[in-house]
């Protein structure tokens, strides 16, 4: 059986979060939905709220801590992101945003990623489309067509969850299973590869 990883990427405040919760939600039906494909999942969970000190270090030194840095790397590395955010005032969080922005600007580029979000309100649903897919169509990720938001009158039902919401998370993780079990797995970074080349160290250009 062939493997593939996922990583998550929680931007909920709280503890216990429903934006966590979401992730979870959305991670375990990526990986079931792989199995069916002859694909076993290894998931990784990232709360960025634990490295919110580091985020805010990184963003204002341009490097990253040593804490956040295996973070980046399982994200960089990974053959697929589930990335879910609370919203205020009708966009994604502040941290949220942060992180992202500390990562190169090419670390995305063609990674199958599964957008998800939580509110108190239906009425910030729309920020998924409006804030969300531009940003992660500039990091040039592939986006699934199914975003997934979670209000609070979602979480009920069977299983904790309503039926439209799990009609979305499960329509999504197909989405996303499809193209990361379709896709080669991503190559491992070489922590001993050099990102400057000798011509630009001899010249002084590199940075």
């Amino acid at each position: 059986m062939t493997t593939r990883t996922i990583t998550v990427v929680s931007a909920g405040l709280s503890q216990p979060s429903s934006t966590r919760l979401l992730g979870d939600r959305l991670a375990q039906a990526v990986r079931d939905d792989l199995l069916t494909q002859g694909v076993e999942a290894e998931v990784t969970v990232h709360e960025l709220r634990e490295h919110a000190h580091d985020i805010t270090n990184a963003m204002l030194t341009g490097f990253a801590p040593a804490g956040l840095q295996p973070v980046i790397d399982d994200v960089v590395a990974s053959d697929g992101l589930v990335v879910v955010t609370p919203i205020f005032t009708a966009s994604y969080s502040g941290l949220f945003k942060s992180f992202f922005d500390v990562l190169d600007k090419e670390a995305l580029a063609g990674k199958p990623v599964l957008l998800g979000a939580t509110a108190g309100t239906a009425r910030h649903s729309l920020a998924l489309e409006h804030a969300l897919r531009p940003m992660f169509a500039y990091l040039r990720a592939v986006v699934v067509p199914t975003a997934v938001f979670a209000a609070s009158e979602d979480w009920g039902g069977i299983d904790g969850l309503s039926g439209a919401l799990q009609s979305r998370i499960t329509r999504a993780a197909g989405e996303l299973s499809a193209l990361v079990a379709t896709r080669a797995a991503t190559a491992p970074a070489d922590p001993f590869a050099l990102t400057t080349s000798f011509e630009e160290l001899l010249s002084g250009s590199g940075s």
